[in-house]
C-alpha cells in the first residue's frame, strides 16, 4: 500500500483531455497522490480523437479502457450509451477503488461516471458546475453537481449558482477555466510545422497559414426539439448547410472541423460531405481532430472563429479572438464583446462573419481566468477531507 490518496481521472472526449493536460500532469507528480486514469466514450474511437497514444507518449498509465459507444449518432444511442456506460464505470470502479473520481463537464458519459461513483460512495469533484447553456448539457451538468461532493467552478457567476443549487460554501471553488489555462500555457508552434501537419490530414484545399483564415466548429444541438426524429434529423441538417452556404460565399480560406458525437452528428456530417462533394471549394480544408497544441495555435491565429463551440465562449474571450456563434448551444453562456450570435441563416450569418473579420482581435476577457487553476485543484485534492453522505444547504 503506498498511503497515497487515489484519484481517478475519467477522461471520455479528446478536448477535455486536451484541456486538462497541466492538471493530469501535477496529479501524476504529486507527492500525496495516485493518479489513476479510465479512458472512454468517443476517446477512444480513431474517429474523434483516439487520446490513447498521445497519453502513452507522454508518459501515462491507462488504468481502464471502456469500450461504451452505441453508434446511431441520435437520442437513442445517447441514453443506450449511458446505460451501458453506467455498468462498465461501476466495474471500473469496483477494481480500481479509487477515492476521489473528478468528473469534468456536461458529456453523458460523464453523468453515467457520476451515477456509478455515487452509488459506490466515492467522493466525486466536479470541474465545471454551474455553467449554462442552450442544451440537454445544461441538465447532465447541474445533474451531475447533485452528485459531486467537491465544486471547482470557472467563474464567480457559477459559483453563486451551485450554491443556490443546495451545495455547501467550503466545498465550491472558483478556480478558473483550464480551457483558458491550456490556451495560456500551450507552446508556440511556427505556422510551416502547422501547415505541414494540416497537409497530413484532413480532405479539401491546401491553407496557407500566412493568409488570414478562419476556422469553423458546428456542433449538432440536443435538445430543445419540439419536432420527430426524423424531421430533427432534417433541421440539424439545414442548419449545417446555412453555415456551410455562408461560408462557402467567403473568400477568406477556412478550416472546418467535424462535429462531435452527439445526437444529429450523421445529418451534420451528411450536410458536410454533400457540400464537399457537390462544390468542391478551393478555400476549405476539412478535418476531423487535431493535436491540442496545434489547435490552440490555429485558434490564436484564426481570424474569427464560426459555429456553437465552447471554445468560442471561453477560449476566445481571453484570446480576443473573434467569434460568430451560430443558433442557441451556447445561448445562456456568459459571452463578452468579442462574440456575435446568429440564427441559422446563411445571409445573417455571412454578415457576421465579414463584420468579425473585418474588426480583428478584442481585448482579452479574464471572466473565465485565475492564475494556475490546475495547481490549485491538485492542491486541493491532496488536503480536502473526503466524504460521501451529502446534505442540502438551506
Amino acid at each position: 500500500m503506498s498511503g497515497k490518496r487515489k484519484i481517478c481521472f475519467v477522461i471520455t472526449s479528446r478536448v477535455h483531455y486536451a484541456r486538462s493536460q497541466s492538471l493530469l500532469e501535477l496529479l501524476r507528480d504529486h507527492p500525496s497522490l495516485e493518479l489513476q486514469i479510465i479512458v472512454g466514450g468517443s476517446a477512444l474511437l480513431p474517429k474523434y480523437g483516439d487520446v490513447t497514444s498521445s497519453l502513452e507518449k507522454q508518459g501515462y498509465h491507462i488504468d481502464e479502457r471502456l469500450y461504451t459507444v452505441v453508434e446511431g449518432g441520435d437520442h437513442i444511442a445517447m441514453a443506450k450509451t449511458t446505460g451501458l456506460t453506467i455498468l462498465e464505470f461501476t466495474n471500473a470502479f469496483q477494481k480500481l477503488d479509487p477515492d476521489v473520481v473528478i468528473i469534468r463537464g456536461d458529456r453523458f458519459e460523464k453523468l453515467a461516471a457520476a451515477i456509478a461513483a455515487a452509488y459506490m460512495n466515492k467522493t466525486i469533484a466536479h470541474i465545471e458546475g454551474g455553467d449554462v447553456s442552450g442544451s440537454i448539457d445544461e441538465s447532465v451538468r447541474h445533474a451531475i453537481t447533485k452528485l459531486a461532493h467537491y465544486h471547482f467552478v470557472t467563474n464567480a457567476r457559477s459559483r453563486e449558482r451551485v450554491l443556490r443549487m443546495g451545495e455547501r460554501p467550503d466545498t465550491v471553488f472558483n478556480t478558473g477555466s483550464l480551457d483558458v489555462e491550456f490556451a495560456v500555457k500551450a507552446p508556440e508552434i511556427g505556422g510551416s510545422a502547422i501547415n505541414d501537419t494540416l497537409d497530413r490530414v484532413g480532405v479539401g484545399s491546401h491553407l496557407d497559414l500566412g493568409k488570414p483564415y478562419i476556422m469553423v466548429i458546428q456542433h449538432p444541438v440536443t435538445s430543445g426539439h419540439d419536432l420527430p426524429a426524423k424531421l430533427v434529423e432534417e433541421e440539424q441538417f439545414r442548419h449545417a448547410g446555412a453555415t456551410l452556404d455562408a461560408v462557402g460565399r467567403q473568400d477568406t480560406q477556412a478550416l472546418w472541423f467535424w462535429p462531435n458525437i452527439d445526437a444529429g452528428t450523421d445529418a451534420v456530417s451528411k450536410a458536410i460531405r454533400i457540400f464537399r462533394e457537390t462544390h468542391q471549394p478551393k478555400h476549405i480544408r476539412f478535418v476531423k481532430n487535431l493535436e491540442p497544441a496545434i489547435f490552440i495555435n490555429l485558434l490564436r491565429r484564426t481570424a474569427c472563429l464560426v459555429g456553437n463551440s465552447s471554445a468560442g465562449i471561453k477560449e476566445c474571450s481571453y484570446l480576443g479572438v473573434p467569434v460568430v456563434d451560430v443558433g442557441d448551444r451556447q445561448n445562456r453562456r456568459f459571452s463578452g464583446p468579442h462574440m456575435v450570435n446568429t440564427g441559422h441563416d446563411a445571409n445573417e450569418i455571412g454578415k457576421a462573419l465579414t463584420h468579425q473579420v473585418r474588426h480583428g482581435k478584442y481585448p482579452a476577457n479574464t471572466f473565465y481566468f485565475q492564475a494556475e487553476p490546475s495547481r490549485r485543484i491538485a492542491e486541493l485534492l491532496s488536503t480536502l477531507p473526503l466524504y460521501t453522505q451529502k446534505t442540502f444547504q438551506d
